[in-house]
């Protein structure tokens, strides 16, 4: 009997080694993996602006922030449109060209999270931020002697926790959704449609719809930013996003 207890024991020291050595091998994984900074902007829609002669090189520019932070990005973004030979104006009838912008999320995100924002483009809903994906994938837990595996169990989860708070995979996203309004060329009239769904109660909706003709045309688009690597926080993120949203909204005109 007592060599029977003297094996499972040796069994169950020798389990919670590999799920410690397993749990070690993907913190280390991600730790090298992880270790720069990784900053993308992809929009979810290309938009071809007309070229135009000097004279109509003129830009109203108007960015909103509705997230939950502190995101100014206006000043910048007027900067680096007039660097591109572009006359920034405050007034919008004046303009030939019109930037409406609105920052809708500054967050932590799963990478699925920003693949889907992007995918639902300009106007579509932004999945909800959730905390980067932390180290783990490793299943402890033993068959076995009850009491194998409960202090299996224990020692592994501690070792999991343990690896989980020391080194995770973080991604800061954020959200940004662009209009750019063009005037027409001097003859051209433009129609445009537009509807809206509303929920009225339980069930219920209600729809409408305008139609109106005009002389601008208008592009929509959406952009995602974001900034990955391990255990990375926002301090680091937030200005090497705020330069490539800068670089690729200027990067329309």
């Amino acid at each position: 009997m007592k060599v029977a207890i003297h094996s499972r024991v040796v069994t169950l020291l020798s389990a919670v080694g590999v799920v410690g050595t397993l749990v070690g091998c993907a913190a280390v994984h991600t730790s090298i993996a992880k270790k720069d900074l990784d900053v993308q902007t992809k929009m979810s829609e290309t938009v071809f602006l007309d070229p135009v002669g000097p004279e109509k090189k003129v830009v109203f520019v108007q960015m909103r922030n509705t997230s939950d932070q502190p995101f100014d990005i206006e000043g910048p973004i007027v900067s680096a449109i007039a660097a591109r030979g572009y006359r920034v104006t405050q007034d919008p009838d004046t303009a030939h060209f019109r930037l409406l912008g609105n920052v809708l999320s500054v967050a932590k995100a799963s990478p699925t999270a920003a693949e889907a924002a992007l995918a639902s483009g300009y106007g579509g809903a932004v999945a909800g931020s959730a905390t980067g994906a932390v180290v783990g994938g490793v299943t402890h837990g033993w068959t076995g002697a009850a009491v194998g595996g409960v202090v299996g169990g224990i020692l592994g989860g501690f070792t999991e926790t343990v690896a989980n708070a020391a080194v995770k995979d973080v991604t800061f996203m954020i959200v940004t959704d662009i209009e750019i309004t063009e005037k027409a060329r001097p003859g051209v009239m433009v129609r445009q449609d537009s509807r809206q769904d509303a929920s009225q109660g339980v069930g219920g909706r209600r729809t409408q719809t305008s139609s109106e003709v005009t002389d601008v045309k208008k592009y929509r688009t959406r952009l995602v930013s974001t900034a990955n690597k391990v255990n990375l926080d926002y301090d680091e993120a937030a200005p090497l996003l705020t330069q490539g949203l800068i670089r690729s909204v200027s990067g329309l005109f």
